[in-house]
């Protein structure tokens, strides 16, 4: 790897943690309605620069992409989805996401299909920037096996232990340029993903694959609730078991479990952390509302 590649990377990584930061300072302080000098000095910025890194980021402005984050806004959007699923389901398929969205079929197994006949499988495994900061990939000859997001402080390393006790007794390769022909095509954008068929193979419960192939059908630039998901299974009451199943998700991004909020309009938790959350949530809305 030369050195304007190193320097490149580097300079992605420090943006992006910058956004972050942008990001959770205009949530604490939207009332306030700072301006773009104000976010600026927060992030150690000039405005005039700030705004092109946001911009190039996001497509938008700052200001812009907060209004997506608002909680009249994501109530609206709780109302759009509803009827875009139900639309979806009629027509058999999440017509209306791959308008956007990546075409992702999913294959699962459940722990004790694994354990008769999954030793041996090999994973190999890489380290990549994302447009949400860096990220851990694994990828089978069935399809892409994890995905996850990796902390600010976090050690590599122990992601890599988490997804080696996820996929216990497979046998695990560092390849990086393998893994980063995947991460290319998962977080590329415009009109060529709507072409791209990408495949998911997890583990877990029959219920977990079932809310799983659920998520898939949230169409991308929308959200919905976990009562709403529950309703999708047709399981209304078990609310638990459905949040449970979607904090389980190993795939991020591609199995958007970010696309799961809460009734009152407000993101809620996520397993690499709510502000990554509303990022990717606002990322993907200014992608469809661009398009």
């Amino acid at each position: 790897m030369n050195k304007n590649t190193i320097q490149a990377k580097a300079e992605t990584h420090i943006n992006y943690h910058r956004i972050e930061k942008a990001i959770r300072y205009l949530e604490r302080n939207f009332q306030h309605q700072p301006d773009l000098d104000k976010v600026a000095e927060e992030v150690h910025l000039s405005p005039f620069h700030f705004q092109r890194v946001f911009s190039e980021w996001a497509g938008i402005s700052p200001k812009r992409f907060l209004q997506f984050l608002t909680v009249e806004y994501l109530k609206e959007k709780l109302l759009q989805t509803r009827n875009l699923v139900e639309a979806a389901e009629t027509a058999g398929l999440s017509t209306q996401s791959r308008v956007y969205d990546l075409f992702t079929t999913l294959e699962g197994v459940t722990p004790q299909e694994y354990k008769d006949r999954g030793s041996g499988i090999r994973i190999d495994y890489g380290y990549h920037d994302s447009p949400f900061g860096p990220c851990l990939v694994g990828v089978t000859e069935r399809g892409i096996c994890w995905l996850s997001f990796l902390q600010s402080d976090e050690d590599p390393r122990t992601c890599l232990e988490s997804m080696k006790d996820h996929w216990y007794n497979s046998v695990f390769h560092e390849n990086q340029e393998l893994t980063l022909s995947f991460v290319d095509r998962i977080f590329s954008a415009g009109a060529a993903r709507t072409q791209r068929r990408l495949h998911v193979f997890v583990k877990g419960t029959n219920f977990q694959l079932k809310v799983w192939n659920a998520l898939l059908r949230i169409p991308m630039g929308n959200v919905t609730t976990y009562q709403e998901l529950a309703r999708s299974i047709q399981n209304p009451k078990a609310l638990q078991a459905v949040g449970s199943a979607v904090g389980a998700n190993h795939v991020a991004f591609l199995i958007p479990c970010h696309r799961v909020i809460r009734t009152s309009g407000v993101p809620g938790e996520y397993r690499w952390s709510s502000a990554k959350k509303k990022t990717i949530i606002g990322w993907e809305f200014a992608k469809t509302d661009l398009t």
